[in-house]
């Protein structure tokens, strides 16, 4: 018989160091794992935060205030003042007492803002008025009652339910009703000048008015108030001779203004007088442009202006002119 050779068994290292693959790999994966759960964790990312701008400094305007007063000087009018500051004339007009006839004189000063006005009251009810009523004493009457109440006699007897004819009793009593109030005072219509009617008056009043605002003497202001009689009847016209116009009668062709312009009778006016506020310029030549128009005669000086068919005609409103001018001046 044939002896069997056995293999010796392996010993205990060996058969440790031929672990599975398997096995050995779950191990290692085993220990990285608690390995990582114990390091430190990661750092976060930075994040890099764009630079703080610095502040410009930016230059500060000083604000530009209007002016709120004028000093008036000679040759000054309230309509040129109110024209170079962007102000309507009569809120200028307003704004410091005067009326369209009012004269202002150099070294004047003139508020350019409305004067403040205090906010207006609310409306409040009228307190009730206690019912009034009186006990006839012997002797008294209806008409002293209501004589001593301020009361019309026909008032008390309505207020009563009786008639003229009814009679009364003392111990009786009366109501008395309340008195009425006062009618309003009428309107006081404007001066008008001799001659003249309230727009003729009013036409007058305006240039005068303007004269004494330019400083015009007063033959000058005679001048024009003649000059417009006869040309217009004091009238701010929209007819006449050809394209003639307004209270001078002056013409948009021969270069005194649109016919708008012409019809404004504060600017037809002022052409008229002309001088350094003239608002035509010297496109036209007004009464204080004509080199010694003081020492002409009355006619002549208007002519001198006006440039009339008919020059003789302004003579017979010399004497009128100057009723109008101590009337209305």
């Amino acid at each position: 018989m044939r002896r069997l050779t056995q293999s010796p068994l392996p010993t205990r290292r060996r058969a440790a160091a031929i672990w599975p693959a398997a096995v050995a790999g779950t191990i290692a994966l085993t220990l990285t794992a608690e390995h990582a759960a114990h390091a430190a964790p990661p750092e976060p990312a930075r994040t890099v935060l764009p630079p703080v701008p610095r502040a410009i400094a930016v230059p500060t305007l000083a604000a530009v205030t209007a002016p709120t007063t004028y000093t008036v000087r000679a040759g000054d009018t309230v309509w040129g003042i109110a024209r170079a500051h962007g102000l309507d004339t009569a809120a200028v007009l307003a704004a410091n007492g005067l009326t369209s006839d009012s004269v202002i004189r150099p070294g004047q000063v003139l508020a350019l803002t409305p004067a403040a006005t205090a906010a207006p009251a609310a409306p409040t009810a009228p307190a009730p008025t206690a019912p009034r009523s009186q006990e006839i004493r012997p002797g008294d009457t209806v008409s002293a009652i209501a004589r001593a109440h301020g009361v019309s006699l026909d008032a008390v007897l309505t207020a009563n339910g009786l008639t003229r004819a009814s009679i009364i009793y003392p111990g009786d009593v009366l109501q008395i009703p309340a008195a009425s109030p006062a009618p309003a005072p009428a309107a006081v219509a404007p001066a008008t000048a001799p001659g003249l009617d309230a727009e003729q008056s009013e036409n007058a009043r305006l240039i005068i008015r303007i004269g004494r605002e330019l400083g015009v003497p007063d033959r000058g202001i005679l001048i024009a108030l003649g000059t417009a009689m006869q040309e217009s009847w004091l009238r701010n016209l929209d007819w006449g001779d050809r394209d003639s116009l307004g209270l001078f009668q002056q013409r948009p062709s021969t270069g005194w203004g649109t016919p708008d312009q012409i019809r404004d009778r504060e600017r037809s006016t002022r052409v008229f007088y002309g001088g350094a506020a003239d608002p035509n310029g010297a496109a036209t030549r007004g009464l204080l442009d004509i080199p010694g128009w003081e020492q002409l005669a009355y006619t002549d000086a208007a002519q001198a202006v006006q440039i009339s068919a008919y020059p003789d005609r302004y003579a017979q409103w010399e004497q009128p002119a100057t009723t109008w001018l101590a009337a209305l001046g």
